[in-house]
């Protein structure tokens, strides 16, 4: 793991502390931007040396601190080095963007099982035990804000991407869970869902050029995080993230049966859809 607590002139510690996972590029890295420019100092964490590229922009963008910690947050030693790195810092933890996930394309069938596993740890597993340390810590207290990075693809069956939304699904109903559980303390949780958005997750699974969702036009993270950012702050349990055409087709979703919309799911999915 690899930490660098450099910061900018001029921070105070009355500023409140985020963390945001899987902030080297993409959605995470627009969801710090949103942490920082609203006056909050931030850690960010990833498992790729980018980290702390991404943390250097912030910090030309920002009075607060930004620290980078490069982690893996699949293993479980990753995650208790993150939450050492909170606690190390005094503050208590105002809110955190669990958004830390990848995926893979392909047929089940075909594709290796330890890609497959590697999504179930990050996606699923290391959610869950980031959630559990954090999530105490702000029972306690009565106060916290967390947001989890669930998807659209948690409301249908994915086929050629049968691991990655299926974790999504965990997530969501996960959230919701504990959105429940927690209803009459000081701590809300928020899911973000997203649709597809144009960062480098397509290129790492494999589905970028030559499936239909790979190849067509996507949302803007910075939009999407924004949106996900605001939806945290006023507390409310789920934002469909994106532009209207990922809002159409979440809302569309909901009165096809899942048969097909696994069966939509294949046309832009599959292998060869992008042709």
């Amino acid at each position: 793991m690899t930490h660098d607590t450099t910061s900018t002139t001029g921070t105070t510690r009355d500023r409140q502390l985020a963390v945001v996972t899987g902030a080297s590029s993409g959605i995470g890295l627009e969801l710090a931007r949103q942490f920082v420019d609203h006056h909050f100092d931030v850690i960010v964490a990833a498992e790729d040396a980018e980290i702390a590229v991404a943390a250097a922009v912030l910090r030309a963008e920002s009075a607060g601190a930004v620290t980078p910690i490069q982690v893996d947050l699949r293993r479980p030693d990753g995650v208790e080095e993150l939450y050492a790195a909170i606690k190390a810092d005094g503050r208590p933890l105002a809110a955190i963007a669990l958004n830390a996930g990848h995926g893979q394309g392909g047929a089940f069938v075909d594709n290796d099982l330890e890609d497959e596993l590697s999504i179930i740890d990050l996606n699923i597993i290391s959610t869950v035990r980031l959630a559990k340390l954090v999530l105490r810590d702000m029972v306690a207290r009565d106060e916290g804000r967390v947001l989890v990075t669930s998807s659209i693809a948690s409301t249908m069956p994915g086929s050629f991407q049968a691991v990655y939304n299926a974790s999504k699904s965990f997530l969501q109903s996960f959230t919701e869970a504990l959105q429940n559980e927690l209803k009459d303390t000081g701590v809300t949780l928020t899911s973000l869902m997203p649709g597809p958005t144009e960062t480098d997750f397509f290129e790492r699974a494999d589905m970028a050029d030559d499936t239909k969702v790979g190849t067509s036009k996507k949302d803007d993270p910075a939009q999407v995080a924004r949106q996900g950012y605001d939806a945290l702050m006023a507390g409310k349990s789920r934002l469909v993230g994106g532009g209207i055409k990922t809002k159409v087709q979440e809302a569309a979703g909901k009165a096809m049966p899942d048969k097909l919309k696994a069966a939509m799911h294949r046309q832009m999915a599959e292998p060869g859809s992008g042709d």
